[in-house]
């Protein structure tokens, strides 16, 4: 494993190494009241639960359509802009695209760039991504006191950095991936106690997944769990499932495909955690099994397609339940995990995790051992499956919208893009509402054989994509919906239609509001509690990315990123006609460029766009060199 330091010294990163339990827990629970502050945007999801929500009030329904933007920042890059920025003590920290630059704005004065990080890649990374070159955050650490406080961040190359957040230097530098057999990075790094999580990527070319936790301080690797493999290399515990046998054990990850077939067999994990401190486990997703074609890998490929919840110490699994056993439609399960408590149908308190998947199915489980709670269709022009039986947590097929062999599959519902993607979403504990954006995209699937080659596509399928039931299929629009929905009840509260896919997730706020982004261009914002639309604003490009908000010496702000991209734009950024090409994506999001156009940045709003810049002479040459 290589390692580049530049900042700290060895002798000194060893030093720091056997700093204890005792600190450990303080980094952690300084974090956890960070997450607290409403001046504060910690973290991916806002705070451990991974709910998006925030109790800020200022801007609400009733005062919503005085928003207007305050400030604007442009990040010089094009392609798509996932995720959100951080906000920590003052200062806004900006993500991109490949090459994965990182900025650092002071809030008083954010005309002023504080310090930034622009690496160098090796540029054979673009060819190997998978849909365009997004990367979906960063991730802060508060130091300790003799380690600096970090930003830590992802790089396509496959790459793992820590920065100085108030510098900028690099502290350490780590190898996560390997580009030359397809493997990147798009997710945003995850830290809980003293670790930094990060995933993995390039399933669509046969790379077997694994997540790693890696010494925050020093970048030293802690553990390494694999999707697929011997046990010894999954890190099930002894007591792995016990309170769901049914789920499945032990010896699964290589008898449940055929031969050697799990070497290569995708699994990937490059979606969003959730943690919860008093399990002390970190849940997530792992993705599609490798190749697309399923005639090409008998058997149900566990563990792809799996919620796990993993002792964050250990990196041990303590339950796995997968979704889609043998999954022929590309729905990775690698999408975002809520956590709350509720009571459920029979008044019972439970520690719930709830995942809207890819397979059109939206799951709840208990946390705390993985039993599954509810299954509910997201949307119910899902075909693929009748139902779930929630005492075997298996799915009913409808072999109708099977992808075997000679066998031209049409209209499947969901397409491979998942009634769900990437997004993140929100929850609302007061209304216990989940404020979900959906993709409403269907497909015609043909397979084909195809050899293994490492770092080549190895994927086995042709995709044509088109609006699902409710859109309107002629015009190639209504390809998306945004949804409030009630995990214990399984009722949607309402839903309303978009022109195109809501794919970079939704923010809600105890303002009784749900903000989010659209492919076309515009943020959102929209009455929590019936849909009713408030308030809109064209942004300079599409988002994929979900909004933020934060209070700034008494203003709350509202910020998201625009710069169209992602798999719906891989057409658009990389001026494709083929309707086949982007593994299908051309073809569904053909209107798109009739719409927008690229562009990358961050919009900044408030309340009648109060702002640091009210004052005029904030930022002015003579003011700074009257100092």
């Amino acid at each position: 494993m290589s390692r580049f330091l530049n900042s700290v010294s060895v002798l000194a990163v060893m030093a720091l190494a056997p700093i204890g339990m005792a600190g450990m827990a303080q980094a952690n629970d300084k974090l956890v009241d960070m997450a607290k502050s409403d001046d504060n945007w910690v973290m991916p999801g806002k705070n451990y639960d991974s709910n998006n929500f925030s109790d800020l009030t200022q801007i609400n329904k009733d005062n919503v359509k005085n928003l207007k933007s305050a400030w604007s920042f442009s990040t010089g890059l094009l392609n798509g802009h996932e995720g959100a920025p951080l906000v920590v003590n003052g200062k806004m920290y900006v993500h991109t695209s490949f090459p994965n630059n990182t900025f650092a704005l002071d809030l008083n004065d954010p005309g002023t760039i504080l310090w930034q990080d622009k690496p160098k890649q090796n540029p054979a990374a673009r060819a190997v991504a998978c849909c365009d070159l997004v990367n979906r955050g960063l991730a802060y650490w508060p130091g300790d006191g003799k380690t600096p406080s970090l930003i830590l961040k992802t790089q396509l190359d496959g790459n793992v950095a820590a920065l100085n957040a108030e510098t900028g230097e690099t502290v350490w530098k780590v190898e996560n991936s390997d580009i030359k057999v397809g493997s990147t990075l798009t997710i945003a790094p995850y830290v809980v106690k003293d670790k930094v999580i990060i995933g993995s990527s390039g399933a669509e070319l046969g790379v077997r997944g694994y997540l790693t936790a890696y010494d925050v301080r020093t970048g030293e690797q802690k553990w390494r769990a694999y999707a697929t493999g011997p046990d010894k290399d999954l890190l099930l515990a002894d007591d792995f499932n016990i309170k769901n046998a049914h789920y499945g054990q032990k010896g699964l990850g290589t008898a449940t495909w055929e031969g050697d077939a799990w070497k290569i067999g995708g699994g990937t994990n490059w979606g969003w955690y959730a943690y919860d401190p008093g399990t002390n486990m970190i849940y997530f997703g792992t993705g599609n099994p490798a190749p697309w074609n399923e005639t090409m890998r008998p058997g149900d490929n566990k563990w792809t397609m799996t919620i796990f919840g993993r002792d964050v110490d250990t990196g041990e699994a303590k339950f796995g339940y997968q979704k889609t056993p043998h999954d022929e439609w590309d729905y990775a399960g690698v999408n975002v995990m809520m956590l709350s408590e509720q009571k459920d149908k029979d008044g019972k308190m439970r520690k719930l995790l709830t995942h809207p998947d890819r397979n059109g199915i939206v799951y709840t489980l208990d946390r705390t051992d993985g039993s599954l709670v509810s299954a509910n269709k997201i949307d119910d022009t899902v075909n693929v499956f009748k139902s779930v039986d929630l005492k075997t947590g298996q799915p009913v097929r409808d072999p109708e919208y099977g992808t075997r062999m000679d066998h031209l599959a049409k209209d499947i519902c969901p397409s491979a893009m998942g009634y769900h993607n990437q997004g993140h979403d929100s929850y609302d504990p007061k209304r216990q509402a989940f404020f979900m954006g959906i993709n409403h995209i269907c497909m015609d699937w043909e397979p084909f054989m195809l050899p293994y080659r490492a770092g080549q596509f190895f994927v086995g399928a042709t995709l044509n994509m088109y609006p699902g039931p409710k859109g309107d299929r002629q015009n190639y629009e209504g390809l998306g919906q945004i949804k409030s929905y009630n995990a214990i009840t399984g009722k949607f509260n309402w839903e309303k239609m978009e022109r195109f896919a809501v794919w970079g997730g939704t923010t809600a706020t105890a303002g009784s509001l749900v903000l989010y982004g659209t492919l076309d261009g515009y943020i959102k914002a929209r009455d929590s509690d019936n849909g009713d639309l408030l308030w809109k604003y064209k942004l300079p490009s599409g988002a994929i990315g979900y909004p933020m908000t934060y209070s700034h010496k008494g203003t709350q702000y509202v910020a998201i990123y625009y710069g169209v991209g992602g798999w719906p734009g891989v057409g658009l950024v990389f001026d494709l006609q083929d309707p086949t090409a982007g593994l299908g994506a051309v073809g569904a999001f053909k209107k798109l460029a009739n719409y927008t156009q690229m562009g990358g940045g961050v919009m900044v709003f408030s309340l009648d766009g109060k702002g640091p810049y009210d004052d005029p002479n904030v930022g002015e040459y003579e003011q700074r060199a009257a100092k």
